[in-house]
């Protein structure tokens, strides 16, 4: 089989060097920048029709290593995969989505090591994309400005009861109190970032404002008693078959005039089949299990059913780009640190994970979109200015 693959990939003409198992060195295209190193003769017959899933999964399994700039792993991997992959696209898979399951899936996701999550997330532990209002900012900086973004755009004033759902390590949450005067409503499913995300909210003095709970957003009270709603980075693990009761129960959490303003990945496809070149099989495996991408249209339709009117739509994929190559730089500057907290395979994962979804997000292949909804009143009136100038004042 390797007589048959080499001809392929050196007809590519890549900056790549392929390493053997017995340690012989082989270039494909001048001044090789990247080195594969095949640890498992067993892998060179599938490396006939490779993937994203498959050079990503022999990776993590350690079968392969993989040695020079990420982001150029990341692309030669595509260049391969497009060129000698299967291009037979998968029809999107349907999961069901029970409490104990979306539980499960988000402890093995976000219950890693909230120390490992520190190394290279922002001081406020915002686990959702950046927002650069000039493009020179730092990640730091950017979040904060993403935080205030949001609270502009839900019209956050003081004593507003703004539900929080999936709020990670409460920094949306203690920014909407500390900055807006709001009284938040925090809910996740992950233990380990409820200790956390508690833990700042004493250390800020805003317990009186601040409330984190361990819930499932399927019971949440429906007696809209909430003034404002925000969901940021959470609906990607709702599932498609559950999308319409989401949105159901953030329209019933609501009060009339409200708002309800919802952050999250949205495919590039509208039946949201998975991303190009098995990397969507990948993160379903490794990074997110169950996680699901609904495209636009699919959201916004399961919105509008559930009687909210959308009334802002906003695309910040190339600003999820940046914000992953932040995160990704911010690990690979301190890796040593890293396998201190978690074992060698849950690195290699978010290695590539965190370098492949930058990579991702410039291509193309996957957008976010912040979606703002609005809770007609009784008469069909709402209560927004009418224009978004003062969002940028």
């Amino acid at each position: 089989m390797l007589t048959k693959l080499l001809p392929a990939l050196r007809d590519l003409e890549l900056p790549l060097r392929l390493r053997l198992w017995d340690g012989k060195e082989i270039d494909m295209g001048p001044a090789p920048s990247v080195t594969l190193e095949i640890r498992d003769p067993g892998l060179i017959p599938r490396l006939a029709h490779p993937s994203l899933a498959l050079l990503g999964g022999a990776y993590v399994e350690g079968k392969l290593d993989l040695h020079g700039p990420l982001e150029e792993v990341i692309r030669i991997g595509d260049e391969i995969s497009q060129a000698l992959g299967d291009a037979h696209s998968q029809p999107p898979v349907r999961e069901a989505h029970d409490k104990a399951t979306d539980a499960e899936a988000i402890s093995y996701h976000y219950d890693l090591s909230n120390a490992f999550y520190q190394l290279w997330l922002d001081r406020d532990m915002v686990y959702s994309c950046g927002y650069f209002e000039t493009g020179c900012e730092d990640l730091d900086q950017a979040q904060q400005a993403k935080l205030r973004h949001l609270c502009r755009k839900l019209r956050l004033q003081p004593g507003d009861r703004l539900l929080d759902v999936g709020c990670g390590w409460g920094g949306l949450a203690r920014f909407a109190a500390r900055e807006y005067g709001a009284q938040v409503f925090g809910i996740t499913l992950s233990a380990e970032q409820l200790r956390l995300g508690r833990e700042r909210v004493a250390a800020e003095g805003l317990e009186g404002r601040v409330q984190l709970e361990l819930l499932d957003y399927r019971d949440l009270p429906t007696d809209g008693q909430f003034d404002k709603v925000v969901s940021v980075g959470m609906f990607e693990h709702v599932g498609h078959a559950n999308l319409p009761l989401y949105c159901q129960q953030l329209a019933a959490v609501v009060r009339p005039g409200g708002l309800v303003l919802n952050h999250g990945i949205t495919s590039r496809h509208t039946d949201g089949r998975p991303v190009a070149h098995g990397a969507g099989e990948f993160i379903d495996r490794y990074v997110f299990p169950h996680g699901e991408l609904p495209h636009l249209v699919e959201i916004g339709a399961c919105i509008s059913e559930s009687g909210l009117e959308i009334v802002d739509v906003e695309s910040l994929r190339l600003h999820y780009a940046r914000t992953l190559q932040f995160w990704s730089e911010r690990l690979e500057a301190r890796l040593e640190e890293a396998r201190q907290l978690v074992p060698e395979r849950a690195l290699r994962i978010w290695r590539v994970y965190l370098a492949g979804c930058a990579y991702g997000f410039r291509r193309n292949w996957i957008n976010l979109h912040q979606i703002l909804a609005s809770k007609p009143l009784p008469d069909g009136s709402h209560q927004l200015p009418w224009t978004r100038a003062d969002l940028y004042q």
